[in-house]
């Protein structure tokens, strides 16, 4: 094998100057220049260009003092003296600490961007309310793919953020980069999530995550946050929270709100798990290049899964060691990425992107862990199911709707055709009742006076006498009469 140096490019090697591999010129051959010499020949030369500066600038300013011109830094000493573009720094004073706010740990947070103008002013009030010191976090963006306006919307949030009157909301560094990957997936819920595209849209997106770490990590980042712009609603400390701790790689659960009708709530990030024996033989059937995902049928694992074991009155700091960690939301020490862990863009272990990055964290013996009862919610996104039925509930309330209308205007319709007879009922029942007692009454003081007029006055009378029989006979027709 053709060795990369030549050979006499190594001291103690003067022996084999004839080699049979030589080739010259070569850059890495050695000097033969005697070191002295060397370094005599360039302090001349340093000295030169410096002379040659101060003649200029006397010539320039020809009224300047000489030591105005040696206080400019030519003559400095050599402690003193340090270029500025040198810069050095000790990364075992950036391993990450469960109070990095208190050491000033600084944190890049991460977030990949692709069509995602709607949900850009919801996640920069997000950023508004973090309550870690702001001027400690960088944001770094990767817009990608997009067809809207996510570009120009970011760029004008960001200056907005920056220029705050509050002088404790700037961030400290904003880096926004530019970078399509031929994502041909679209980004609805159903093309999202469909089974057949998921393997090819984990590989692309696990490349746009490593293209926008390796472009803005830098030597003095603790800490690497990945958050998605759709994370509808996260506690303000939620960085204190997980960075407290003191883990290699934690994420919450994360659910998703529902309407009452679909139950509610539901788990929403399924990709947080612990390994099973089920999914590791699995795994053993499946082809070199497969990529196992999780929520579908095609592939049974079994496994279990952070979301499903939260309790909404559980423990928050309550740990779940994890293998597969989901994209939502990741805190990760920077020293991570820094070992070699990355998101694959291949199947590692039939897996890739965010689970394959947790399985690779694990296999580097870095800690991996989950907070079960510690959740955020993301951004409700119904399915076609979803809008297909409540297309149907609408139709069915217009429809209720149309037919209330209808029954108020048939009643409203009656009414103005036909009077209200209840109140002339009210009024002829009153005027008979008038009427009857009027009749009852007359009645009754007819009937008392006729018999007023018609009471017999007694005379005496004589037994046996003519008078005493007509007089009995009188009553007796009177009596008659009153009885017909």
């Amino acid at each position: 094998m053709l060795p990369r140096h030549h050979g006499n490019g190594y001291l103690g090697a003067r022996e084999k100057e004839k080699t049979l591999y030589s080739i010259s010129p070569h850059k890495f051959q050695p000097r033969s220049t005697p070191s002295s010499l060397r370094r005599r020949r360039q302090l001349f030369f340093r000295l030169g260009i410096g002379l040659a500066g101060i003649l200029f600038l006397w010539f320039v300013w020809p009224g300047a003092s000489l030591f105005s011109i040696f206080s400019i830094g030519f003559l400095s000493s050599g402690e003193d003296f340090q270029l500025e573009t040198v810069r050095y720094y000790d990364l075992s004073n950036v391993q990450g600490s469960p109070r990095g706010w208190e050491r000033e740990e600084r944190i890049l947070l991460c977030a990949p961007l692709r069509d995602a103008e709607p949900h850009l002013p919801m996640f920069f009030s997000h950023l508004h309310n973090f309550t870690y010191p702001h001027h400690l976090i960088d944001l770094a963006f990767l817009v990608s793919d997009s067809k809207d306006q996510t570009l120009e919307l970011l760029s004008k949030l960001s200056e907005e953020l920056q220029a705050h009157e509050d002088p404790n909301m700037p961030f400290g560094e904003i880096s926004i980069i530019e970078k399509d990957f031929g994502q041909k997936v679209n980004q609805d819920v159903e093309s999202r999530h469909g089974f057949a595209a998921q393997a090819s849209r984990r590989k692309l997106m696990a490349q746009a995550r490593n293209w926008l770490l390796s472009a803005a990590l830098r030597p003095y980042h603790s800490w690497v946050y990945w958050r998605d712009v759709d994370v509808e609603t996260a506690p303000f400390t939620i960085l204190e929270d997980l960075m407290r701790h003191n883990k290699d790689v934690i994420v919450p659960n994360v659910w998703r709100p529902l309407p009452d009708w679909l139950g509610g709530e539901q788990p929403y990030d399924l990709n947080s798990w612990q390994e099973s024996e089920t999914a590791l033989a699995l795994a053993d059937t499946l082809d070199e290049d497969a990529v196992i995902v999780e929520g579908y049928a095609e592939y049974a694992t079994w496994r279990p899964h952070l979301a499903y074991l939260r309790d909404p009155y559980g423990d928050p700091d309550m740990e779940m060691d994890i293998d597969g960690v989901g994209g939502v939301s990741i805190l990760a020490k920077a020293k991570v990425f820094r070992a070699g862990v990355h998101f694959p863009a291949f199947s590692f272990q039939k897996h890739a992107e965010t689970e394959g990055f947790g399985k690779m964290a694990k296999r580097l013996d870095f800690s991996v862990v989950g907070l079960p009862h510690y959740t955020i919610w993301h951004l409700y996104e119904p399915s076609v199911d979803d809008i297909r039925h409540m297309e149907e509930m609408e139709q069915e309330r217009q429809a209720r709707e149309k037919e209330e209308l209808e029954r108020v205007e048939r009643a409203k319709k009656i009414k103005d055709q036909f009077a209200d007879p209840n109140p002339q009922w009210e009024k002829d029942k009153a005027d008979i009742q008038n009427q009857a007692m009027k009749e009852k009454k007359g009645k009754e003081q007819g009937q008392t006076a006729l018999a007023e007029d018609e009471e017999p006055v007694a005379k005496p009378v004589v037994k046996g006498s003519s008078e005493g029989k007509t007089g009995a006979k009188v009553e007796a027709k009177a009596a008659k009469a009153k009885a017909q």
